[in-house]
């Protein structure tokens, strides 16, 4: 008797890519964590892993729903960081598309949230915590400012 096969093709080049992959998160990463942490130590109150817009499969990080502030924090790899964005050597005819798209996808979210009058904060992975917090609060003290 033959064994069962996966009937799901993997596009990782490797059992090693396959792990890795396997073991990126989509929510709760380490610098979303701290930066909720941060913010909420500080006396901020919001919403995790919630969609400001329309579109319900667009979710930001942190959102401030009654001031409508969309926070999201990008990891480097996987939305092309100029700083420490990389372009993969092996399987690059997969992930420089991919890439793209990502980074397109970031700025029809940015434009279609700042339309319906959201305020959106960017924050890349590497940016500390200290100055990543420091711009959410300026972005909830501003909108405060413009409602009262």
């Amino acid at each position: 008797m033959e064994a069962k096969r996966s009937s799901s093709v993997s596009w990782a080049t490797s059992p090693g890519v396959a792990r890795s992959m396997r073991s990126n998160r989509g929510r709760d990463t380490s610098p979303e964590r701290a930066l909720r942490k941060k913010l909420h130590a500080a006396g901020y109150r919001y919403r995790v892993d919630f969609a400001p817009g329309l579109d319900k499969r667009r979710r930001a990080d942190i959102v401030f729903t009654k001031l409508r502030i969309a926070v999201f924090v990008d990891g480097c790899f996987w939305h092309s960081c100029p700083t420490h964005g990389t372009v993969p050597k092996t399987n690059a005819d997969y992930w420089v598309p991919k890439l793209a798209r990502n980074r397109l996808r970031d700025v029809e979210t940015t434009r279609t949230l700042e339309a319906a009058d959201w305020i959106v904060v960017r924050i890349w992975e590497h940016e500390s915590i200290a100055a990543a917090s420091a711009r959410v609060m300026d972005a909830v003290g501003e909108r405060r400012r413009s409602l009262a």
